[in-house]
Parts: structure tokens; C-alpha cells; sequence
């Protein structure tokens, strides 16, 4: 509808609202609407745990780990404004498919409808085995979620949901992977229902790669990262650069023979990167693997992460980029081993790579799947947008030196781009906020006079 407050009933108490950084100024829009309104305005979600101070700018009630229990206390009117409450406890469980069915027909559905391209959303694990310093996950304990309840949800989406695809959004899908694909195998062969997932290289062995064609896995997307770092979740111990590409090749061509969509997830930006080096490697990486989808991130400082901390602490964040802007093309911070116009080069020159229409073609000959095929068009056409908007910054970086003073971190004056790209976000709520209200809070413990509500203090 454009209007999401028009979604909800006009005369709520309480409203509940989640959010990722990247949709915060809705959020924010929202809470300060509902705010008005008289209404008891509670925000959690992941944005709410990166950066929770900032939330109660705008909710009387700010969540970080959640419960039913603190849900109650604060439906019960127990929590006071101006709170920022945990339930103490790290996410153990979720609701059956089942029972989230009206949610997914809300939000996974076309107008309430299932249709062959909606996916089923489901959990089997939280927390991450790894300690990457940009991941929210990164001091999260991984444990798998119960067996038994994985279970029954893969025989309710195989009877009651047929030929629609389960979307598993652990953060490191199967990490228990004798464990989890006996439960996937559990199901009739000709029954188990289509899946997708994000794994790490080090799970995915060749060994293993037969039964994810056994099970029905559709999608696979490995976080690769960097051809310096990281290289744990890739399994391939210390190797870094040309040598990491090379076993990392292979293992992608092994992955490809049993999985009909292959992606490879990459950061640009890290400290470890500089010179051509991160993108020729890269490049070379997307020419022996046609195959395979490369997604190009840029490193993002979400609060509570060591990335975060390390930043702030060398006063490269850029203080006065709203949060809106958390995520790619975006750069929000100032880099140790490239300018901002040398940065946006690379990128630019990494995403014509990847969307040339030599490597469009070549991508489509890689398979024999039509859905595959128009989904690798559909993707090229959004990649050249995202390169395209690296090249408006880059141009501006070039041409403005005022905006190339802020991503230089000399200035803190935001540009009048981001305000206009910030207005565009918000459309009809944009009045709602101010400029004021567009810089960030970077802190991350609230003041000692702020109350605090009851259940588990944050």
C-alpha cells in the first residue's frame, strides 16, 4: 500500500515493531506516527540490538533478546517508558510453520495466495560456530534448534505446502550436519520439499555434497569474504590469495554438480584489502566460475560487533550518516587502504565484471534450468543499478569537494545527496522526522538516568 500504518488497526495500545538497520527510518517514522498518537511504541529486532540507544529516540520500549515472558511483562504494562529490556536469555525457540501460517500468508504470499515462488521461512540453528568481526552472530553460541520440531515442519510444508521452497535463514545452515540431514532425509525422497540455505565451505566437504542433491537443496550460498581472511569458513586453512582462489574454484565446481544455484559471498573494504589485488582476484574467481552468483558486500559497523568497536574507537564512522544508509552501496565508515574515489572505482570496476554482457551470457549457458536463467538476468539488471549508483557517488566524490570531505571524515556536514536519497525512503512519513533526528546516536549503553523496566535490564 506505500502507507504501512494503514496495514494495522487505528485504536492499538501497544504496537510491536522489529526492524533491520537498513529499514530504520520507517521504523523510526512509524514510532514517532503511533508515538503521537498515544499509542506504547516497543521496537527489537536486529537494529534494536545494534543500536539501542538510538531506538529510544524514538519507542518508549526498546527490546533486545525477547521472550514470551518479557512480552507478557510489557503487554501487562510492567515495563516503564523509556526502557531498554532483555529477557536475559539467547533465542531457543520458534513457532511451528504451522502456527506462523497467518504471518506467512501476510508476508510471504501474493495478496494472501501461495504461489510456486513463495518460500517458506524456517530456523534450524541460531548463533554462528565462527568469530567474524563484522558478523551480528559473532558472540552468539551455535546450537541447533529442537530435532524434533524441524521435523514435523518439513512434513507439514511437504503436505500442506507442496512445491513451494523453504528458505532456512540460519545464520551457518547444518553446522550438525549428520544430525540436521537426517532429519531432511527422514521425508520420502519424492515428498521433501525444495530448500535454500547459506553455509560455509568448511561444512559443505565433498564428501557431503551428494546428499544436498539427495534432500533437494536448490540453493547454496557460502560465505567467501576475502581472499586474505577468513579462510576457516572457507576450509582451506591459511591459504590466501591466487591459491585460495584455486581451491576455492574447485570447490564451487564440485558444489555446482549438485546444487542448481551456487552464490559466493564477498566483502570489499576490509582493512586486510588494498591495491588491485581484492578485485582482480575476484574477477578471476567470477571467470572460471560463470556459474556461480557473485555477491558483493561492503563491511558495515552494526553496534555490538568488534568491527563496530574498532571503528568507533579510531573515529572512522562516519557520525552523521543516518542509518538508512547501513548497507550497500553505501560506505559508511573510512577506509585504511583506499580513498573513497580509488574505493569506488574498484567498485564500479567490480560490478561492470560482473554484469558485462559477456558474463551474462556465459552465465546462462552454465545451465540447463529456465527459471535459473531469467533469475540470472533479473539479477544482472539489479546489479548494474547497484553499479550505476557507485558511479553517481564516484562521480560526485570526483566532482564535489564537499561531499568528498565527508567520506573523507574531514567533515560532518551530511551531503544534500543523502538527504534527498533519505527523503525518498521515507516518501509521505519523510516530514516526520527531522534533520536532527537523521544523526545517528552511536552510543550503545544508555545514560545512567534513563529508567529501566522490568525483566532482565539490557
Amino acid at each position: 500500500s506505500g502507507e504501512p500504518h494503514r496495514l494495522l488497526p487505528s485504536d492499538l495500545d501497544v504496537v510491536f515493531i522489529a526492524s533491520y538497520t537498513q529499514a530504520s527510518p520507517i521504523a523510526y517514522a512509524l514510532g514517532r506516527l503511533y508515538g503521537k498518537a498515544g499509542t506504547r511504541t516497543v521496537i527489537g529486532g536486529p537494529h534494536a540490538t545494534a543500536f539501542p540507544v538510538d531506538c529510544l529516540r524514538f519507542f518508549d520500549i526498546v527490546v533486545k533478546e525477547c521472550d514470551e515472558t518479557l512480552i507478557g511483562e510489557i503487554l501487562a504494562g510492567h515495563v516503564d517508558p523509556g526502557s531498554l529490556v532483555s529477557s536475559g536469555r539467547p533465542f531457543a525457540d520458534v513457532p511451528t510453520v504451522e502456527e506462523r501460517m497467518p504471518e506467512i500468508r501476510a508476508s510471504a504470499f501474493f495478496r494472501g495466495k501461495r504461489r510456486s515462488l513463495s518460500t517458506i521461512p524456517m530456523l534450524a540453528s541460531v548463533g554462528c560456530p565462527y568469530r567474524c568481526n563484522f558478523c551480528s552472530d559473532w558472540d552468539r553460541t551455535y546450537h541447533d534448534l529442537p530435532i524434533d520440531r524441524l521435523a514435523a515442519d518439513l512434513r507439514y510444508v511437504a503436505r500442506h505446502l507442496p512445491g513451494n521452497c523453504i528458505m532456512f535463514h540460519d545464520p551457518n545452515f547444518a553446522v550438525s550436519f549428520d544430525r540436521v540431514f537426517g532429519v531432511l532425509e527422514e521425508l520420502p525422497p519424492a515428498e521433501r520439499p525444495r530448500y535454500m540455505m547459506e553455509s560455509s565451505l568448511s561444512v559443505l566437504r565433498p564428501d557431503r555434497m551428494r546428499r544436498l542433491r539427495e534432500t533437494n537443496c536448490v540453493l547454496v550460498a557460502p560465505g567467501v569474504e576475502s581472499w586474505t581472511d577468513y579462510s576457516n569458513k572457507a576450509g582451506v586453512g591459511r591459504t590466501a590469495g591466487i591459491e585460495k582462489v584455486e581451491r576455492v574454484v574447485e570447490h564451487f565446481h564440485r558444489l555446482s554438480e549438485n546444487v542448481p544455484y551456487v552464490q559466493a559471498n564477498f566483502m570489499f573494504g576490509l582493512d586486510s584489502d588494498r591495491g588491485d589485488d581484492p578485485t582482480e582476484l575476484t574477477k578471476r574467481f567470477m571467470d572460471r566460475t560463470p556459474f556461480v552468483w557473485p555477491a558483493i558486500n561492503i563491511p558495515v559497523p552494526f553496534g555490538g560487533t568488534p568491527l563496530y568497536d574498532e571503528l568507533l574507537a579510531g573515529d572512522r564512522i562516519l557520525r552523521a550518516m543516518p542509518f538508512g544508509f547501513y548497507y550497500a552501496p553505501y560506505l559508511v565508515t573510512t577506509l585504511q587502504n583506499y580513498d573513497p574515489v580509488t574505493y569506488y572505482g574498484q567498485l564500479v570496476g567490480l560490478f561492470a565484471h560482473a554484469a558485462s554482457p559477456s558474463m551474462l551470457r556465459r552465465r546462462i549457458l552454465s545451465t540447463p534450468h529456465r527459471t535459473i536463467k531469467f533469475i540470472h538476468s533479473a539479477r544482472t539488471a539489479g546489479i548494474r543499478a547497484t553499479m550505476n549508483a557507485c558511479r553517481r557517488i564516484h562521480d560526485l566524490l570526483r566532482s564535489d569537494a564537499q561531499f568528498r570531505a565527508f567520506h573523507e571524515g574531514r567533515s560532518d556536514a551530511l551531503p544534500g545527496f543523502y538527504d534527498h536519497m533519505y527523503d525518498r525512503m521515507l516518501k509521505q512519513y519523510a516530514p516526520l522526522l527531522s534533520r536532527a533526528d537523521r544523526v545517528p546516536n552511536l552510543d550503545r549503553t544508555p545514560d545512567s538516568g534513563q529508567v529501566r523496566g522490568h525483566g532482565s535490564p539490557a
